[in-house]
This record gives structure tokens, sequence and C-alpha cells, in this order.
């Protein structure tokens, strides 16, 4: 079964968010939850998800989302232009209070610590980075 056209549309505004472990978890309990729906199979029947998974032949939108995510991300630090995009990425705020506590994840946090702290040079060459790419997990 191809992509459906509203996931494709949505993709690359998933692959802007701020990927938390919660997050991820929301997106694939409501991904499970549609598929039994297509299937017309209730969670009181007790089949396994990689059973329904196998029927319906759907993607793990979860791991599609972080892929989009990379592919977005290398393609931002290849650009020489001067688009916004790429300013957005290198921007440090010079002034303002820091909050108590632990500070919010922020979209690069699982590229670094994947890729390590120069992810933004190690994304300049594409063959090193689709390596980098196809070994992620969820």
């Amino acid at each position: 079964m191809p992509e459906d056209k509203s996931f494709r549309q949505r993709g690359a505004s998933l692959s802007a968010w701020t990927l938390t472990a919660r997050l991820i978890h929301k997106l694939q309990v409501a991904q499970r939850a549609m598929e039994r729906a297509m299937l017309g199979i209730s969670w009181r029947d007790k089949i396994h998800n990689e059973v329904i998974r196998q029927r319906t032949k759907v993607t793990d939108k979860a791991f599609r989302v972080s892929i989009l995510k990379w592919q977005w991300a290398g393609h931002v630090c290849r650009r020489t232009d001067g688009r916004w995009s790429r300013k957005v990425l290198e921007w440090r705020p010079r002034v303002g209070k820091r909050s108590l506590g632990r500070p919010p994840t922020r979209w690069s946090d699982d590229l670094r610590k994947v890729a390590g702290i120069d992810w933004v040079r190690k994304a300049q060459n594409r063959k090193s980075w689709r390596c980098l790419m196809m070994n992620i997990k969820n």
C-alpha cells in the first residue's frame, strides 16, 4: 500500500517538530489505532501489532518522520545561498533570561546525539550523512 497523500503533505511539517520520546509514542499509538480501524480489528481481538502491520503494509510513520528530519537537516546544512533556514539553524539568542530547570529539547538534539557535536560539518558530505541516516534507530 503506498503512503497516503495526507502523510506526504504533512511529513515535512512533522519533521520540523522536536521529536521527544513522548511525541514518538503518541504518533505510534495513533498509527496503530488507525491500522486497526482500517482492518476492523478491536484491541480485544488480541492480534499482535506486527501481524496488523504485515496485513496493512503501512510503513512506520515515526521512523519515516525521523528519516525526513535527517534528510531536511542534511539539505539545510549543504545550502550556501544564505536562506533563512540555514540562518535559523546557526542562530544563537544574545539577550534574554534562561528559565529554571532542564532546558527544553531542541530540534537538533537527536542529530547531535547520533552524529556528534560537529553534525553540521558531517552533513556537508552527502555520502557519509546518508550512512549515518541509515544507521539511526527509533
